[in-house]
């Protein structure tokens, strides 16, 4: 069998709840060994949002395929002593406990050096340095603090959250980014390194658009948003592209909450447009006819569009669109995703079979590599693998680990 990428990487992984582990569960994927060191407890999302009682929620399952589960308590001496050779072992370590927690617990960036001056160390927060570092971040602050929130939602709504979990989630594939580069640089330089992400900063580097056009401001009104008044930051703007190229969900039948489909409008797309929605005098037509006609009317471009779409069903709407070479795309609901033949096929929906809960779907790896593919695994259940690393790799015995246990260590 082919090695996976990241196969012989072991990543001691010190994450809970979803930006960490999301991180993790990426480089999992990817084919390295990743540790799930939790506290006797378990990690706080074993338990939240529960479907089924007493068993992990998917919350968490979904979170954590792929890893193995030891628990811990680095609070105890001999906890701290165990996870000095955890980190002497490992590769990678990751972490994302609020600010210094971890330098608390005596493990400073200095200390770890110490302990294995190749291990590439990454900690997501929420803030960088400065006036926000010691905020409490969750998803959403992340969001409103990163740009995404003022720039979502309606003009004359309030601002709003995207379902896209970009800040937590969103982050994490950020820090994936950050420990491969740094792996990659130890093949030179024989050293690891810190690798911080801040959530914050992860949203603002998604919504570089936004801060684009804030720039643009400077110069006058943004002609492709459907805005008639503007002031001296950028505005909400519906579901306007943000792009070069307008577009807009339009209504379908029989008008349900996600009969919509999204679409484009291309110069080149016009003509075709036009003859679909029964008007092809409009593409000859000089208030029409060109872009920069039909910038300053985008709102009844798209009620024109509407008015077709609206008495077809969202799959014909995206036939006859498809047709012509329109960029469009329908407005698919969860329960339409979960059941999509096609993200089935492409490993993007899956189904995992659990010891306990018998089985749950998951979100597949997005990352496709021809030589490392992705065969997703259940998430471990809370200390499954306390034997196997402490016994079978750490070389403990079985009395101790039985001590380890009942002195409350693991």
């Amino acid at each position: 069998m082919t090695a996976k990428a990241l196969e012989g990487i072991r990543v001691l992984d010190m994450t809970h709840v979803q930006s960490g582990p999301s991180a993790t569960q990426l480089l999992a994927w990817l084919g390295a060994d990743v540790v799930k060191l939790e506290a006797p407890t378990g990690d706080i999302t074993r338990k939240q949002l529960r479907d089924l009682p007493d068993v992990d929620s998917l919350y968490f399952t979904m979170l954590n395929c792929n890893k193995r589960s030891i628990t811990l308590n680095t609070k105890t001496e001999r906890g701290k002593e165990i996870l000095t050779e955890l980190i002497r072992r490992s590769d990678v370590m990751v972490e994302n406990f609020g600010p210094g927690a971890v330098d608390r617990m005596g493990f400073t960036w200095d200390r770890i050096q110490e302990i294995n001056p190749r291990i590439v160390y990454a900690s997501i927060k929420g803030f960088g340095e400065g006036p926000y570092t010691n905020f409490k971040a969750y998803e959403v602050v992340a969001q409103a603090m990163g740009g995404s929130m003022s720039t979502t939602g309606f003009e004359d709504g309030p601002p709003l959250a995207t379902g896209a979990q970009i800040g937590d989630s969103g982050t994490g594939v950020h820090a994936v980014a950050g420990i491969l580069a740094a792996l990659y640089q130890r093949e030179r330089t024989g050293r690891g390194q810190r690798v911080n992400v801040a959530m914050q900063h992860a949203v603002l580097n998604l919504c570089r658009v936004k801060l684009r056009d804030q720039q643009r401001l400077a110069h006058g009104p943004l002609a492709e948003y459907p805005n008639e008044d503007f002031g001296d930051e950028v505005p909400r703007s519906g579901n306007a592209s943000g792009g070069g190229q307008p577009g807009w969900a339009v209504k379908c039948a029989p008008g349900g909450p996600n009969d919509y489909v999204y679409v484009i409008v291309q110069p080149v797309g016009w003509q075709p447009i036009s003859e679909l929605i029964g008007r092809p005098e409009l593409a000859d037509d000089p208030e029409w006819s060109t872009p920069e006609a039909r910038l300053p009317k985008l709102n009844k471009m798209f009620q024109l569009i509407e008015e077709w779409s609206s008495s077809l069903p969202k799959w014909e709407v995206l036939e006859k669109l498809n047709a012509h070479n329109i960029p469009c795309g329908p407005i698919l609901s969860t329960k339409e995703i979960i059941e999509d033949a096609s993200l089935v096929a492409n490993e993007m929906v899956v189904r995992v079979p659990h010891p306990e809960r018998g089985e749950f779907v998951t979100v597949g790896s997005p990352l496709k590599l021809s030589d490392s593919p992705v065969d997703v695994t259940s998430s471990p259940l809370l200390g499954e693998h306390n034997e196997e690393v402490y016994v079978g790799e750490l070389g403990l015995g079985d009395e101790e680990l039985r001590l380890l246990k009942s002195n409350g260590v693991i």
